[in-house]
């Protein structure tokens, strides 16, 4: 593969990653953050920009309370603990009860919905749900760590005389406890993140502290979803990869029973 090739291979990632509203909302939440941290609640250019960073984020959000909707009422993976099926669907009413009331709020920081107290009680709500869900999505990968862990010290004894690191079900495996230990810091630190917002405790959770821990988990969202495009420019090569394979054995083939004929 030549150098234009590589470049031309980020450029399509950037531009898929570029393309996702998660992608976009993720960026403007890491400049929110950022300036949360710099401006540690003193009025200032940096105030200003978190503000207004957060109030553009909403309208990314706009009806993305459906996507909770709907795994809320989805059919879980097959085998999972009733404990986690019910910490999971707490998440999923949870976060969207967090979205739908965002874009009460978004109509009331625009101006369009007059009633300020309202507006603000309705934010605190909203502020509680997404903590609640944070908390929810924590045990929950705590208890999909705890089943990844168990599953792996089986797997371990299986493979005992062989290479375990050459094995795809092992280094799935492994894939998927890194994903859920990262998906489980990140929880923790919105968590931390909620508690500043909401000042349930002014003293230790400042602005700095929570512009910071925010920052981070920003991080690691925009990461996830670059690993989740990469995913899918991975499988739509291979599904050309494949369809190419495909129409080059179905000409081979027509070639060959023309020569037959022949």
């Amino acid at each position: 593969m030549s150098t234009l090739d590589v470049a031309r291979a980020e450029l399509a990632l950037a531009v898929l990653y570029l393309n996702k509203a998660e992608a976009r909302d993720k960026i403007c939440r890491a400049i929110q953050y950022g300036s949360k941290f710099l401006s540690d609640g003193q009025p200032g250019t940096a105030q200003n920009v978190d503000k207004s960073t957060s109030l553009a984020r909403k309208v990314f959000r706009l009806f993305k309370f459906i996507n909770d909707l709907h795994a809320l009422i989805s059919p879980n993976a097959p085998g999972t603990p009733l404990p986690l099926i019910l910490l999971g669907k707490s998440k999923n009413a949870l976060l969207s009860t967090f979205l739908f009331l965002d874009q009460i709020v978004w109509l009331g920081r625009t101006g369009i919905y007059k009633n300020k107290e309202h507006t603000e009680l309705i934010g605190r709500i909203s502020l509680f749900c997404w903590m609640g869900s944070s908390i929810c999505t924590t045990l929950v990968e705590i208890g999909e760590l705890g089943r990844l862990s168990g599953s792996l010290k089986k797997l371990e004894k299986e493979l005992k005389y062989t290479d375990k690191h050459k094995n795809e079900q092992y280094q799935s495996k492994i894939q998927k406890s890194n994903e859920r230990s990262l998906a489980l810091i990140k929880a923790g630190m919105d968590i931390v993140v909620a508690v500043g917002l909401l000042q349930l405790a002014p003293k230790k959770v400042t602005p700095r502290v929570t512009g910071a821990f925010g920052f981070v988990s920003s991080l690691i969202s925009c990461y996830q979803v670059c690993i989740n495009v990469r995913q899918v420019l991975h499988a739509s090569s291979f599904y050309h990869i494949s369809y190419l394979t495909c129409a080059v054995a179905s000409i081979t083939a027509e070639g060959q029973g023309i020569l037959i004929r022949l």
